[in-house]
């Protein structure tokens, strides 16, 4: 049995929805059903009454909810208590981020913190998107980075979960170039030879972007799928390798582009704008997480 069964369940039982607790949770909606079923199976008894709309609790769902909420009380609080006391000394920060971000964006950022509030002492955890929510909401770090896009955004409560723009990034198609410093493949491709697609996976937060921007397209281009991963410095090796094309994060190949290891695979209509955020838990008043939010409403590139 895993808590994420329990958190899930509970989430059901809020919503009284499949679909808005499998969003609430980030989570694809089958995904989400074999959760709530792989908690059944291990009670040994039907938690949901599934024949009803909305789905409501069984009377064992409703048992199993009373002792399920109040166990996950104690063990958070429990945790609170513990990692108090485990917390790193001084002005520290304990931070969720995507891998791009923690490899490309964060470094930087660490850097121009300190210049502001001395030493910083920092723990990252490289994550993916629901994982790092997950942290933020369970109390698991202190401050969580993530892209965002205004038709994707992530589900989190405004009131509660704050956020600041830190940053401005463009996702745009690359190729390694030819002799010519042409791009090796370019957008759109045709029918008869279309672009090898290396691809971010489809629950991935960039595969999400990518197919956005691909829906908005008045004639979807040629591609095929090469490769796939959930990870942009794998696509990006992958690239470099000349093994097609991607859709990477200006700021991670910023180098490559410089140096003409990496070209636009086609004009700026294939590029898409997302914003990089930092979101806190608003309810969190330690005196330095105060001070750092306030001056990094102050520095955003985004007004408000």
């Amino acid at each position: 049995m895993e808590i994420k069964w329990i958190e899930d369940f509970i989430a059901l039982a809020q919503y009284q929805s499949f679909s808005r607790a499998a969003e609430f949770r980030n989570v694809t909606q089958s995904g989400f059903s074999r959760r709530i079923q792989s908690l059944e199976q291990w009670v040994g008894a039907e938690l949901i009454d599934r024949s009803s709309f909305p789905p409501v609790l069984t009377p064992a769902g409703q048992l199993f909810r009373e002792v399920a909420e109040d166990m996950l009380e104690k063990l958070f609080n429990t945790r609170a208590i513990i990692r108090t006391e485990q917390r790193i000394a001084g002005k520290s920060l304990q931070i969720a981020a995507g891998h791009t971000i923690a490899l490309n964006f964060l470094p930087s950022w660490l850097k121009a913190l300190a210049a502001r509030f001395g030493e910083v002492r920092a723990r990252v955890v490289p994550t993916n998107v629901h994982d790092s929510i997950l942290m933020l909401v369970n109390g698991n770090c202190e401050l969580m980075f993530a892209y965002h896009h205004p038709e994707l955004p992530l589900h989190l409560d405004p009131v509660r979960y704050e956020h600041v723009t830190v940053g401005i990034d463009t996702l745009m198609p690359v190729s390694r170039p030819n002799q010519r410093l042409a791009p090796s493949f370019r957008l759109p491709g045709t029918p008869k030879e279309p672009l090898p697609h290396i691809s971010y996976t489809e629950t991935s937060y960039f595969g999400r972007c990518v197919a956005l921007l691909l829906s908005r397209a008045s004639a979807p281009p040629a591609l095929r799928l090469h490769y796939e991963s959930d990870m942009a410095e794998v696509l990006k090796k992958l690239v470099l390798q000349g093994e097609g094309i991607a859709w990477l994060p200006k700021s991670a190949i910023a180098a490559e582009l410089d140096s003409d290891q990496l070209v636009a695979a086609g004009p700026s209509v294939w590029n898409l704008q997302v914003e990089l955020r930092v979101y806190r838990d608003a309810s969190n008043r330690n005196e330095f997480i105060e001070a750092l939010w306030q001056y990094l409403r102050e520095v955003s590139p985004v007004a408000g």
